[in-house]
């Protein structure tokens, strides 16, 4: 049995969330090297870009040993198999999450074979976080640093000019 070096968290992190964060930090104790993959998708139009979710991300994993941060675009399994992935992480926040997420590992299974997808549930007090519910709290105004690191509430004050 082969020894697993390297994983792969990958999600569009609009914006990153504590219960993201959670999910690095769990899975980089788990993994010798975490590739957090930030995705690109042109059919979405997030609110920030690119470049921004990844500087937000570099910034709020800095500190957390053997995490890299990415960006990909396509089909994460072919940026996996580019990067020598051997372990898809994905996050699971609540049950009905589960069978989205099951439907998405099958399907990079059948595309290849040789990754496996291993699922961690978020802490249960980051469970109803999620990155749109914190844009719309964000965006009318409220106070949205129990759910997004300091540097990611700085940023939607920004975008939202509060």
């Amino acid at each position: 049995m082969s020894q697993v070096e390297t994983a792969v968290y990958a999600g569009s992190f609009d914006p990153i969330t504590f219960g993201h964060l959670d999910v690095v930090q769990r899975a980089a104790n788990l993994f010798p090297r975490l590739i957090v993959a930030v995705g690109r998708h042109p059919s979405r139009d997030p609110l920030f870009s690119t470049q921004e979710r990844l500087d937000l991300m570099r910034e709020v994993c800095s500190g957390i040993e053997g995490v890299e941060v990415a960006t990909f675009d396509g089909l994460l399994v072919d940026f996996a198999r580019q990067a020598g992935v051997d372990v898809i992480v994905r996050g699971l926040r609540v049950g009905a999450d589960f069978e989205y997420e099951l439907q998405i590992a099958q399907a990079n299974y059948d595309l290849t074979e040789e990754l496996d997808t291993v699922f961690l549930p978020t802490r249960a007090t980051f469970g109803f976080i999620s990155a749109s519910l914190v844009r719309d709290i964000a965006r009318h105004g409220g106070d949205v640093s129990r759910y997004a690191p300091a540097p990611v509430c700085q940023a939607l004050g920004r975008k939202y000019q509060r």
